[in-house]
């Protein structure tokens, strides 16, 4: 295989390229080409997932595989195992979210779970990837609370050798949400509890949930595209839609996203959007950043103006002519902690805010951080208009973010929140007038 990848990844990187551009598909198959093998990525799959999306699953992480990418993937069965539960008589019963399971209640989940793990696997190496199914081993638990629980396990440690060796051999890792105490008493766990232990133990370079709903909802059933938890959780928790599970896995991508390092993040998407996910910016699905503080200034400080023009040159690769500031009026500025994304806005047209720069450096814009930017700016400027080349790569992210668009000399100018016909032909011929400040002969925005 390994002499075929790198033409097998080229071809791959022109399929991506369908999804969004082969730019972002080579920067971040050359970022995923660089993470250790078994630190790509965790994936958590949903019992709901197996059930309804399993080609869709084995489709994406076959496409994975054939790319050299290792994901470790944890599964659970709940729906499968109420089904069973039901068709045994047993009643389902939990407590703060977690299952209760009696000694009858396992006799029944081990071999759902044996089975739908068995189904996974089985499934994937009839799409020619190997795959090793790991039951046991993996996590060492004490009982969470035997009284209350019973057979619940709270990890205490998580053992990677079946894992490693797994990847070393060429196989995907299919890891089932089964651990045992020392003593060799088989418990059940959360499978997003055991995919929290996971990801501290690997720190992987991604990691995502896959559910069927393909994100965090909002009131309205849509996909809520980035939380920052910095920002969103308290505002979130109080929300009276949030209904109970949804809650529960926000606190717990909280609570796994904390010891992390600040640009952690996690992805809620679903099967069929896996890869876009990984190979876009704009990616599919919520992203749950941990986040960093975006800030706004008034004007640029003066402290920040050069780190903020070395990051608009080194970013689009151009230069700025000194005098690139002469004659603009800045509203201000967003610029986050990390210095990695920024925003300058002007005094535009009719006192219409006009965004004049916008830059995110693409490791930044994995993160989410871009994402997190243009949220903080859409909360500041409902009404807002921009220009961009007609070649911008993200051209159709903006078209989707703009209520209206127009082209103009190789430009599109879009505009947010512009009712008045006139007021947006005044806005398009003044944004297509404007000067880049870049050396002559750039083509920045």
């Amino acid at each position: 295989m390994n002499d075929v990848r790198p033409l097998v990844q080229s071809t791959v990187v022109e399929l991506l390229g369908q999804l969004g551009s082969s730019r972002e598909a080579r920067q971040y198959l050359e970022q995923f080409s660089r993470v250790n093998e078994s630190r790509f990525a965790v994936i958590k799959v949903g019992g709901g997932i197996l059930a309804d999306q399993l080609d869709e699953l084995v489709a994406a992480l076959a496409f994975l595989h054939r790319l050299g990418l290792y994901p470790i993937v944890l599964h659970g069965a709940g729906r499968q195992l109420d089904d069973a539960l039901a068709d045994a008589g047993i009643e389902t019963r939990k407590h703060d979210g977690l299952r209760v399971t009696t000694e009858d209640v396992m006799a029944v989940a081990r071999p759902v779970i044996y089975r739908e793990n068995a189904r996974l696997v089985d499934a994937l190496e009839r799409h020619g990837v190997r795959a090793r199914g790991l039951l046991h081993g993996v996590f060492e638990c004490d009982f969470a609370d035997r009284e209350t629980l019973g057979l619940v396990g709270r990890v205490q440690s998580v053992d990677l050798d079946a894992i490693r060796g797994a990847v070393s051999a060429g196989a995907l890792p299919v890891v089932a949400c089964l651990g045992e105490s020392r003593a060799g008493q088989v418990m059940n766990i959360n499978a997003d509890i055991a995919t929290r232990e996971l990801v501290w133990a690997i720190r992987p370079y991604k990691i995502i949930f896959l559910t069927p709903t393909g994100g965090l909802l909002d009131e309205d059933g849509r996909v809520i595209s980035a939380i920052s938890l910095t920002h969103d959780f308290q505002t979130l928790i109080a929300q009276d839609w949030l209904h109970s599970g949804m809650q529960l896995k926000l606190e717990q991508i909280r609570d796994m996203l904390e010891p992390l390092s600040p640009s952690a993040s996690v992805s809620i998407t679903s099967a069929a959007k896996l890869t876009r996910e990984l190979f876009t910016h704009t990616g599919a699905g919520t992203l749950v950043r941990k986040g960093e503080r975006i800030e706004w200034f008034d004007a640029i400080p003066d402290d920040r103006r050069e780190a903020f023009e070395t990051l608009l040159e080194t970013s689009f690769d151009r230069r700025l002519r000194p005098d690139w500031l002469d004659g603009r009026d800045p509203l201000g500025m967003f610029l986050a902690e990390s210095g990695r994304a920024a925003a300058l806005i002007l005094t535009g047209c009719d006192g219409v805010p006009y965004l004049d720069k916008i830059v995110v450096t693409p490791e930044a814009r994995g993160e989410g951080l871009g994402a997190a930017l243009w949220q903080a700016l859409r909360a500041k400027c409902p009404t807002m208009y921009w220009r961009a080349r007609a070649n911008n790569p993200i051209a159709p992210w903006y078209f989707q973010q703009a209520d209206t668009c127009d082209r103009r000399a190789g430009w599109v100018v879009y505009t947010i929140g512009i009712e008045s016909p006139d007021q947006r032909a005044r806005l398009v011929d003044d944004a297509s007038a404007r000067d880049s400040g870049w050396v002559e002969g750039a083509s920045g925005a």
